[in-house]
């Protein structure tokens, strides 16, 4: 069994990006693994005050839900990172909480990741929201294994339509 954490920064909850989330985790769960789904606009989660007192405590000096997070995160064997695509990248809910990973990027990686990306353009006008999360993962030091692409999609519910669907369920079930 493994411990599954997945980030939705969709402020759209049964949206296009939460609907793959949900796929993932349905998946996942019928594999026996154990899933936690946080949807990021639920949290406190303040902007990154590049006061660097992180790198002397290796903690951050605003109290919100980013501490809570990050434990979750380097507790996970498996990190599902969720994002509607806005103006070509991600949203700013997720690279604010990206911004938050400071005091523990050292300590966040080894981790199987997955990248969940929707957006009305094709895969063409998503892919760089895919280059960027999977140089900062990588350089985490974590190991990506797949991106599902929610292309195509806008007003809520159309990703229905979609292969990623059946994709999603699928890198749940076999993670």
């Amino acid at each position: 069994m493994k411990k599954i954490l997945i980030l939705s920064s969709s402020p759209r909850k049964n949206g296009n990006s939460d609907l793959l989330c949900q796929q993932f985790k349905k998946g996942a769960e019928e594999a026996g693994h154990k899933v936690e789904h946080i949807y990021l606009y639920d949290k406190k989660i303040g902007f990154c005050r590049a006061c660097y007192a992180c790198f002397k405590t290796g903690k951050c000096v605003m109290q919100d839900d980013m501490a809570d997070i990050l434990e979750k995160m380097q507790a996970s064997d498996v990190i599902v990172i969720a994002t509607p695509t806005y103006f070509m990248t991600m949203n700013g809910m997720l690279k604010n909480t990206i911004d938050r990973f400071l005091p523990k990027w050292k300590e966040l990686g080894g981790h199987d990741v997955y990248f969940i990306i929707t957006g009305h353009d094709e895969k063409e006008g998503l892919s760089l929201v895919g280059d960027e999360l999977k140089k900062i993962f990588r350089e985490l030091g974590n190991d990506v294994k797949a991106i599902i692409w929610g292309e195509g999609v806008w007003q809520k519910g159309e990703v229905e339509k979609t292969i990623a669907m059946n994709e999603a369920y699928i890198a749940g079930k076999t993670v």
